[in-house]
């Protein structure tokens, strides 16, 4: 394709892998499309090897990595304070709610709070441990830095374009994403509700032309569609649309090479597009993922207000560390409990396959798209 955003990241096809896997984001870039490595559970250490790895194999081809840096913590004083500090201001209720729903699956509680549990990424999502890795990023040939979380910092923006490095943002609502342009960045991720993980209420269809009218002044932005996106025809939808391209997420993690455990896994396979839920009880802000006991439990009458982010995270991360581990060796209740982030796409997602694979498919399935609705013009 020889649009101007293919050519500004040197890319064939316009299809941005959104992945927490080194071997999804290689094998999208190596085929063609932009893989971009979620990075905000690493450490600098596991960072670096994480890029020395996709390094060594993505033939040169160009990727990019995304971070989380909010523009403001919902706690005054948060970047002072340690994630021991944080923990002390979770309510024993929350902690008692979370032992009972386990115990209620047969999981024994009483390593939960020892801290073998949930790796803490708290840190990586404040200015000064993002920049943290940041700095080791940028010792790599990225081609693309993507803030999911708020407008991305002047500080950062400016570091990125000393390596001529593009800067995108995520954004679910026209009036977020005219602050987005006015900060500097180059490419806006424009999600839909339909999107797993961090999402707005406004779906993709109805918020990518809103934005893209919102921001016409600002010309040099390139705008790709995201949310509910599993196809090459969505992707010609959203293009005919305005958008220069898509960015997934959901469709790689039912992947031979994606880190969904195999649970997880299956649960999507099975899953349709109601099996997904909008709610705040893995952050603290809406999310949506897979339906299960965990999410079920936390919009009963019985179940405390979820907590403002980072607190959430906090709380949640080691239960669902251990659900996870459970759940990976056979544990019933521990299944029914195991849940991730996935959009509605995911009800499009009933068979496993290379990330190489879906994308030659969202290729053929784009041009045969394209070419129908030309046909309809002649």
């Amino acid at each position: 394709m020889k649009s101007t955003l293919c050519k500004k990241l040197d890319i064939q096809f316009p299809l941005f892998a959104f992945s927490h896997c080194r071997n999804v984001v290689t094998e999208v870039s190596r085929a063609g499309g932009f893989g971009v490595l979620g990075a905000v559970g690493h450490t600098p250490e596991t960072l670096k090897i994480e890029l020395d790895w996709i390094e060594a194999n993505i033939d040169g081809k160009p990727y990019g990595i995304d971070l989380l840096i909010p523009s403001k913590m919902d706690h005054k004083g948060e970047n002072a304070m340690t994630t021991d500090d944080l923990i002390k201001l979770v309510p024993p209720e929350h902690i008692g709610y979370i032992n009972g729903l386990l115990e209620s699956h047969n999981i024994d509680t009483t390593d939960l709070w020892s801290g073998e549990y949930g790796v803490d990424y708290t840190h990586n999502m404040r200015e000064a441990g993002a920049s943290d890795l940041l700095d080791i990023a940028l010792q790599y040939p990225i081609k693309l830095f993507v803030n999911a979380l708020g407008v991305p910092p002047k500080s950062v923006i400016n570091r990125c374009r000393e390596k001529n490095i593009a800067v995108g943002a995520l954004t679910g609502a026209r009036e977020h994403a005219i602050k987005h342009a006015e900060a500097g960045v180059d490419i806006l991720v424009v999600s839909g509700t339909e999107a797993g993980g961090h999402c707005g209420e406004i779906s993709t269809l109805v918020v990518v032309p809103d934005v893209i009218e919102a921001i016409k002044d600002y010309k040099e932005i390139h705008v790709l569609a995201a949310g509910g996106i599993a196809t090459g025809r969505q992707m010609a939808a959203c293009m005919a649309m305005g958008a220069a391209g898509a960015w997934c997420g959901s469709v790689w993690l039912t992947t031979v090479e994606a880190e969904t455990t195999a649970t997880v896994k299956q649960k999507m396979l099975e899953a349709g597009p109601r099996n997904t839920v909008r709610s705040k009880s893995r952050t603290g802000k809406p999310t949506r993922q897979l339906q299960s006991a965990w999410t079920d439990a936390w919009q009963t009458h019985e179940a405390p207000d979820p907590l403002p982010m980072p607190l959430q995270g906090i709380l949640s991360r080691p239960p669902m560390d251990k659900i996870d581990r459970l759940a990976a060796n056979g544990h019933e209740g521990a299944a029914a409990l195991a849940t991730y982030y996935v959009g509605q796409a995911v009800g499009l997602m009933n068979q496993e396959k290379s990330a190489r694979a879906v994308v030659y498919e969202f290729m053929e399935d784009f041009a045969e798209s394209v070419e129908r609705l030309s046909e309809t013009l002649e």
